[in-house]
């Protein structure tokens, strides 16, 4: 298995833990806010599992499915946490479409998108650069 393919089951592990998180108790409060600072609805369980099987189906594949994986996921992520960076709302739950631009404190925001500009982030870096022949 490559070092692609390992990342790429590694983000099953995680996409796998952030689909989970409302149904661990004590991570969500009566509100359904998951570590008061996101609410997750069925909607972003399901993408969470859906982005959690590709991963997983990818790293088993090939070093080629992991790395379009790593490529394609991390576009999409990083796309989505920058944009809901800007506007408050990013695509992948539709939020830009249904919220429009949101006036949301920055800081709030930083946190709210941090997890798909990292995530995105390091798919993205890991698909360009590791295992690069030098």
């Amino acid at each position: 298995m490559t070092s692609q393919q390992k990342i790429a089951v590694g983000f099953f592990v995680v996409l796998l833990g952030a689909a989970s998180l409302n149904y661990i108790p004590g991570v969500t409060d009566a509100d359904g806010v998951a570590f008061g600072v996101f609410a997750l609805d069925i909607f972003d369980d399901a993408l969470h599992l859906a982005s959690a099987i590709w991963a997983l189906v990818a790293g088993l594949m090939s070093r080629h499915a992991a790395r379009q994986f790593l490529l394609i996921f991390g576009t999409l992520y990083f796309g989505d946490g920058f944009l809901g960076l800007i506007t408050g709302s990013g695509y992948l739950d539709f939020g830009i479409f249904n919220y429009g631009f949101q006036n949301l404190p920055f800081g709030f925001k930083i946190l709210a998108n941090l997890p798909h500009i990292g995530l995105g982030g390091i798919a993205l870096a890991s698909g360009m650069f590791v295992g690069r022949s030098r």
